[in-house]
This record gives structure tokens, C-alpha cells and sequence, in this order.
């Protein structure tokens, strides 16, 4: 059955292990041709939500659709193979690999050299640095260079929806903004994004749509720009400390 979004989660229930529930009834929906932003405070359920929609934690209840096919209970391979991607928090390149072999390694799934010729040409335009780079070992890059490789090797099995931890966790303000950067352009050339992010201004800034979390549900959710303009959700959710609420993460601080 067809749907208008790529990517949903419906009614998602999910935890770890015997303790209590992380996700409460979450709902998300990622539309073609958007990145839609997950914020919220620390232990809110961030995390989990990428990680219940590539198969890593099996939800305890609720439905997860891509195009409109449930694929509630596919494995993280199947999950890749159905469109989804997952770049992990921190960094995950093979540094004393080079940069072509990271990216390669996200086409172990294809047998087709010229589709795979194709793709790399496709990162290479889209992620300058990785052509600059691709012999370079990937553990001589900056951080902010790395993620790029590691977002390249995302897209080499041309995935319908791109889940993202985290890309800027421990980089600086310049590579944050390239980072960020190279995140509309993912989405400019046709692959949505479903972005987990503890900057939630800068993260806002550059979604389309935004999601707030708390208590494993989402609090609230709409138009990115909205969401920023909004005066009691700035005061309660992305400015600082008030009393009886909690503040955004901080890096690294959310493995929920």
C-alpha cells in the first residue's frame, strides 16, 4: 500500500532489556524530500527512535512502515535493505582504511559494478572532500571530514531515508556548520533525513519539520521555523534552565 511518507513509526512502545519503557506511543512520519529533527531533553528517547527504526531494538509494540510496508520486525539488514540507513553517534570510519575503502564497504550489498561506479561518482559530486580525499587514510581527515565519509558510505545503497545520531557531537563550530550543511544537500538530492541532534537550534534551523520529545512522546511537532518562533517552546525547550524543566542535551549526553 502506497503512503505520502517514506518512513513512519506508529504508536512505538520500546525499551531495554526488563527496565521500563524508553518510547511511550511515539508517533514520527519523515515526507520525501525533507529532514525532519528529533529534540527533546536528556533521556526523552532520541536515540532509541533511530535505533527501533533500523531494526538495532525491536519495538514491544506499534508498527513501523516504510512506503507503507510494515516492516515492523525486519532485521537491521533487512532494514537496510528496505531503504534505511543508520550513521551512528561518534565516529565510525575505519581510520587505517582509506577513504574509498570506507565508502565502498556501504556497497558490500551490491553485485552490480556499474551501479556501484555510479554511486560513487554520485557522493564524490556530492561530498567534495571524499574526492579530494579518496586514497587519503580516513584516519588523516579532521572530524568534520570523517563524518562526510561516513555519510557518503550511507549513501551508497541509494537509501530512501537517512537516520543521523548525532553528527555533530564532538566537532567544532566550522565543521559543525559543514556538517550540517552537507545535510540539506543529502536531502536536496533526494534522500530524506531523520536527524537526531543535541545543538536543537542549529538543528532546527536546518529541518524542515521538528519533532520535540519528552518522556518518550512527542511533546510537540510541526514546521521547523515554527517550532523556533514559537516564544513558550524557545523559553521551555531551547533556552536555558527554568525551574521544573529540563534543558537540551548536552554533547554526548543523550544514549537514549
Amino acid at each position: 500500500m502506497a503512503s505520502e511518507h517514506l518512513l513512519e513509526l506508529v504508536d512505538i512502545e520500546a525499551g531495554y532489556g526488563r527496565a521500563a519503557l524508553v518510547l511511550r506511543g511515539l508517533t514520527v512520519r519523515v515526507p520525501p524530500a525533507s529532514v525532519v529533527c528529533l529534540v527533546g531533553p536528556n533521556g526523552a528517547g532520541k536515540s532509541t527512535v533511530l535505533k527501533v527504526a533500523s531494526g538495532m531494538l525491536p519495538p514491544r509494540a506499534g508498527r513501523i512502515l516504510v512506503g507503507g510496508e510494515d516492516v515492523t520486525r525486519n532485521s537491521p539488514q533487512q532494514m537496510l535493505r528496505a531503504g534505511l540507513s543508520h550513521v551512528l553517534q561518534g565516529h565510525s570510519v575505519f581510520k587505517e582504511m582509506t577513504v574509498s575503502e570506507n565508502v565502498l564497504l556501504g556497497a558490500y550489498s551490491l553485485r552490480d559494478k556499474a551501479e556501484i561506479a555510479e554511486r560513487v561518482d554520485f557522493v564524490k559530486t556530492l561530498f567534495p572532500v571524499v574526492a579530494d580525499r579518496w586514497t587519503s587514510l580516513a584516519g588523516a581527515l579532521s572530524g568534520g571530514q570523517q563524518k562526510q565519509v561516513e555519510f557518503a558510505r550511507s549513501l551508497m545503497i541509494s537509501p530512501r531515508v537517512v537516520l543521523l545520531d548525532e553528527p555533530s557531537m564532538g566537532l567544532d563550530p566550522k565543521a559543525t556548520g559543514t556538517v550540517f550543511e552537507q545535510v540539506v544537500r543529502m536531502r536536496d538530492a533526494g534522500t530524506a533525513v531523520l536527524l537526531v541532534e543535541q545543538n536543537a537550534r542549529r538543528a532546527l534551523e536546518t529541518a524542515d519539520l521538528g519533532c520535540v520529545l519528552d518522556l518518550g512522546r512527542v511533546h510537540i511537532s510541526g514546521p521547523a521555523a515554527d517550532l523556533l518562533a514559537d516564544p513558550a517552546l524557545g523559553e521551555l525547550y531551547l533556552g536555558n534552565r527554568t525551574a521544573g524543566r529540563r534543558q537540551f542535551s548536552t554533547p554526548g549526553a543523550d544514549n537514549t
